[in-house]
């Protein structure tokens, strides 16, 4: 492994000098990007991967190895950044290695969150206890495939996207799966209820157990080990795994710690610029137009963006922020379920719907159209028009008018095979 020495700050400096902390999407696209001027800095033992793949992992469809990125060309440092020494443009690394920057970006992703519950943390402990796994890095997978066998019950706790995608890969591996959601229904910020429906009914058609409308108060440990969870309402779920998907947050200690401005996230502006004109950030940790997006598609165009403003080469010359459209696919042997939602999938007063449904198919589609404008939508079952639904939004223009037959102007982008 090719890394920085010990004291590279007396390296010759050229202005061009970029080191990016992180080794998630964000920062390793940028470093791919940048060439062998990038200095790539991450703590993980493992090669970068994508780690919206890590269902798939846990699931048993890839190994590791299948969804490692590409390399990058520069060197890349296994260690963990400690501390940014802004007066001097220096990272102060775990190793007692010390990379001087020029330009210094912050990629460092986010964490999950740990909710308060009762007995998940003893008096002074700083781990969780045993049996209770967060669903984020590459170790989380691993040690929690580890655990799962073939009967192993199995608590998830949270309902986003992912804790469906966890609850149907530990279902996949053939555990009894409970899910537990606070929120009404799956899903909740991405689908409306008739899609987080259907969601529901392939998950139970796995053999997940579901209960939303449900908060957990507390779990019960045993010889060190969580062995039941105690819903509100006080009955109580046996376990022998728990799986904590109750989101995750910015994570920004180490740009708090330096002095820069950090509100929910680390705070740029539209050149990914922090307080610091020294210093970037991009992805989960980045706080962009009051917007902490946590999601790959905008990580990846922001570190697309900062490349081209880095190089000059790129046609982006700003970041303005980034229109996210969800997709999912849940695979079953009677067929896989796909999914796609983007927007505002509820309407509010005044919104036309156009809304088609094929229950022999299971099939539904939705769009939500404001004026004369596509503000969002939702598709299950056939995504062919997915793609012309997603410009239709994005380009935020507008819709052409009712035909001639009256028919509300996107009938046919749900009817058609995406073309407008």
């Amino acid at each position: 492994m090719t890394a920085p020495h010990e004291h590279d700050h007396d390296a010759p400096r050229d202005g061009n000098r970029v080191v990016v902390i992180g080794t998630g999407l964000a920062g390793t696209r940028l470093a791919q990007r940048l060439g062998d001027r990038a200095v790539l800095i991450g703590e993980e033992a493992h090669a970068p991967y994508n780690r919206v793949l890590l269902a798939e992992v846990l699931a048993g469809t890839y190994g590791p190895d299948v969804i490692e990125l590409p390399r990058t060309p520069g060197p890349r440092l296994r260690t963990r950044a400690v501390r940014i020494d802004r007066d001097r443009r220096l990272v102060q690394c775990e190793n007692g290695a010390e990379v001087a920057y020029d330009t210094l970006v912050l990629a460092t992703g986010s964490n999950p969150v740990l909710p308060p519950l009762r007995g998940l943390f003893a008096p002074g402990a700083t781990e969780l206890p045993g049996g209770v796994h967060p669903f984020r890095t590459m170790d989380d997978c691993l040690a929690l495939s580890g655990a799962v066998t073939e009967g192993t019950r199995a608590v998830v706790i949270g309902g986003g996207l992912l804790g469906v995608s966890a609850a149907r890969a530990l279902a996949r591996r053939g555990a009894q799966v409970v899910l537990t959601q606070q929120a009404e229904r799956l899903m909740e910020r991405q689908l409306d209820p008739r899609s987080s429906e259907l969601v529901r009914r392939h998950l139970t058609a796995l053999g997940v157990e579901i209960h939303t409308e449900c908060r957990v108060r507390g779990v019960r440990v045993e010889d060190g080990h969580v062995r039941r969870v105690e819903l509100h309402d006080g009955y109580v779920l046996d376990t022998d795994v728990t799986v904590l998907a109750c989101g995750v947050r910015p994570r920004a200690g180490l740009a708090q710690a330096a002095g820069l401005d950090v509100r929910k996230g680390v705070v740029v502006d539209d050149e990914l610029r922090t307080s610091d004109p020294h210093i970037r950030a991009v992805g989960d940790c980045a706080q962009h137009a009051d917007t902490v997006y946590g999601l790959a598609t905008p990580a990846l165009e922001q570190a697309d963006a900062l490349a081209g403003l880095l190089t000059g080469t790129g046609r982006t010359t700003a970041y303005t922020g980034t229109r996210t459209l969800t997709r999912l696919t849940l695979p079953h042997e009677a067929g896989p379920l796909d999914l796609a939602a983007f927007g505002e999938t509820e309407a509010l007063p005044g919104d036309d719907v156009v809304q088609l449904t094929d229950a022999t198919r299971g099939t539904y589609r939705k769009v939500v159209v404001r004026g004369d404008r596509l503000v969002g939508g939702v598709l299950v079952g056939e995504l062919a028009s997915v793609g012309a639904l997603a410009h239709a939004w994005e380009s935020d223009e507008s819709l052409p008018a009712a035909t001639d037959a009256g028919a509300p102007p996107l009938l046919h982008l749900l009817t058609h095979d995406g073309g407008l």
